[in-house]
């Protein structure tokens, strides 16, 4: 974005070989020749030129006839001069206005296609262009297009599709059926209730959580019903300190530590801190330390009953250590159900420094300043008001846009063992990343029979990249100028491989070009805040399309706008292995055929499914102990 002040642009990429930007370089080329001393523009040109030519003609009649010419001559010449401007008056104004005309419209079109400004209420500073943390490559590497041919069909469409008015179905669920599910997870049973649960009579559970702010999430909600389930009191969860994401945030710097005790009090006992008769308690000499090796990964409640209870029950004490995914979906009890269900979608608000800042960044990305959904009111809180601040028109109504979540960042590139058209200089980087982060990985892949490229691609194994990304948004029918709120960094490959996205869409920003440096600056190394700025853009944005179905992001973004949408916030789940075969025909299939099948693929997606055995409460939430069908 420009300084504060200035007028902030999207993005522009420039590419000769992918050029849509609609009559911009005609202007600039005109402002160059100026700036470089060139000619005049053409207007000006013809507004002077017959009278330069007048003048050549009478040198030169000056020079070969100077004897015949008398003062009676050039008097004559003179009055020919303003007899031929008399009688071609109309026409040389005529020929004015067009000119001026057409530089009107010139200049028209110019503002129209040049990206348009993400700010008109509220003044932002920051980079002027998107700051997409990259993988350090090669200076001025040329951009990696796999699909050159589609870019190009894709570059037409969107340059046909600019006058047209884009389908309001873009911006919707596509089945009513989705608005019939209400949220209703917060509804206390009554069997609890009447039960009147007695409290503490087996022990303390202590959780130490690994992984980023998503998989932290879902491991204090499997850690609320194991406490549940084993009748024990849960102590605020710990988040381990990760080499790889390098954030010493705690429970509290993310989460309102109160809310979360006092919305889960009528169902589990919860702690800040263990009694100080048991803080001295070595729990791992006492056989109190849990890891991943003694349970099972998606363990049932039998197990958990079977060998962490004698454990409580003995020392008091039990500390789940790189607790995570340790609790299986089916067959789980409703209560616990449940209740994981209430700890993920209610209880677990983020601190109000998290949501003020993503209240600035819903705000300044939508130009609208107040709540407009469900989900807005419960990701935000009061922090976004719930009725405007100023009175608006009907034409400044917010502006809709899209949350991206581009799964390519060098880990998930690295492991996938997919080549995306590197050459040599990216095979050698990604074997060297292997080697240092994923050991096992090639000590597996050294048992095995490895698979092809093809084969790869086939199966649905190599993650979607950027410029797959912009070729489903234009087969979809997006438009040029949509706005594209870009989750997460670090996409592998820079600039140049993000140049086929932006070119297409040159509308698209990130956090960090949303917001000032010193508001950025309270979050800059810590990755789970930041993680949390992206959930919320995520979660209120108009559409939310992710490039990874089994990503922890996309899964719990996607099923809060389940829970919280109201049948009003559509979701995109490419299928890699359609996708897949779709771009197999890349040198022969049509672009019309294109987008049917890209559109067929995404609303596959879409169908209204009641969760099924197995799958995950937290992405799934349409099933009865979360949500209520009316």
């Amino acid at each position: 974005m420009g300084k504060q002040g200035s007028s902030p642009r999207g993005r522009r990429v420039e590419n000769q070989d992918l050029d849509i930007s609609f009559g911009v370089k005609e202007h600039e080329f005109r402002s160059l020749d100026l700036q470089h001393g060139g000619d005049p523009p053409i207007g000006r040109r013809l507004s002077g030129g017959e009278y330069n030519w007048d003048k050549v003609v009478l040198t030169r009649g000056m020079k070969n006839d100077s004897a015949k010419f008398t003062p009676c001559k050039g008097v004559y010449v003179g009055k020919r001069q303003m007899w031929w401007l008399h009688r071609h008056i109309r026409s040389i104004v005529f020929t004015l206005l067009l000119m001026g005309f057409l530089y009107l419209l010139d200049s028209l079109l110019f503002l129209i296609f040049d990206p348009v400004m993400l700010q008109s209420n509220f003044s932002l500073q920051g980079s002027s262009k998107t700051k997409v943390e990259m993988v350090p490559k090669a200076p001025k590497e040329s951009p990696v297009k796999l699909y050159e041919r589609l870019l190009n069909l894709a570059a037409s469409s969107l340059a046909e599709r600019e006058f047209k008015q884009e389908s309001s179905k873009l911006w919707e669920e596509p089945y009513p059926q989705a608005s019939s599910w209400k949220p209703c997870a917060d509804k206390t049973s009554p069997l609890v209730v009447r039960a009147g649960k007695p409290r503490n009579i087996t022990g303390y559970i202590l959780i130490s959580a690994n992984g980023g702010l998503n998989q932290q999430r879902v491991a204090v909600c499997n850690a609320v019903a194991v406490a549940s389930l084993l009748n024990a009191t849960l102590v605020i969860p710990k988040f381990l300190y990760s080499n790889v994401w390098k954030d010493p945030s705690q429970f509290g710097d993310i989460y309102q530590e109160d809310y979360f005790m006092d919305m889960l009090k009528d169902e589990v006992n919860i702690i800040k801190e263990l009694p100080p008769n048991l803080k001295l308690l070595d729990v791992e000499a006492a056989g109190s330390l849990i890891t991943d090796a003694d349970l099972s990964k998606e363990a049932t409640p039998d197990e958990y009953i079977k060998k962490i209870l004698p454990l409580l029950l003995h020392n008091r004490v039990v500390h789940f250590l790189g607790y995570g995914n340790r609790l299986g979906f089916d067959p789980l009890p409703y209560e616990l159900q449940r209740l994981r269900c209430k700890c993920n979608f209610h209880a677990l608000k983020f601190v109000p420094e998290i949501q003020q800042i993503g209240s600035l960044l819903v705000r300044r990305i939508r130009r609208y300043d107040f709540a407009r959904s469900t989900l807005d009111k419960q990701l935000l809180g009061n922090l976004i008001p719930h009725v405007p601040l100023r009175h608006y028109h009907a034409a400044e109504g917010p502006s809709k846009y899209l949350a991206l979540h581009l799964r390519f960042e060098i880990d998930m590139v690295a492991y996938s063992m997919c080549e995306f058209g590197g050459g040599e200089t990216e095979r050698s980087e990604l074997q060297s990343y292997r080697e240092v982060h994923f050991p096992l990985l090639l000590e597996r892949l050294k048992k095995s029979k490895s698979l092809s490229q093809q084969e790869l691609r086939k199966t649905g194994k190599c993650p979607l990249t950027p410029e797959e990304a912009g070729l489903v948004l234009a087969g979809l029918g997006f438009k040029h100028g949509t706005y594209i709120y870009l989750a997460g960094s670090g996409i592998y490959g820079g600039q140049s491989r993000m140049q086929a996205l932006t070119t297409l869409y040159p509308n698209l920003v990130t956090k960090e070009d949303l917001l000032t440096p010193s508001e950025l600056a309270p979050f800059r190394n810590f990755s789970s805040q930041l993680a949390a700025l992206d959930f919320i853009v995520c979660a209120t944005s108009d559409v939310f399309a992710m490039t990874d179905s089994g990503s922890q992001l996309s899964s719990l973004v996607s099923g809060f706008r389940t829970y919280y949408g109201g049948g009003h916030a559509p979701t995109l789940r490419p299928s890699k292995k359609r996708l897949s075969a779709i771009l197999s025909r890349n040198k022969t299939i049509g672009w019309h055929s294109f987008e049917g099948k890209i559109r067929k693929m995404i609303d596959e997606g879409q169908r209204v499914q009641v969760r099924g055995l197995g799958r995950s409460i937290y992405r799934h939430p349409r099933c009865k102990e979360c949500m209520c069908r009316h």
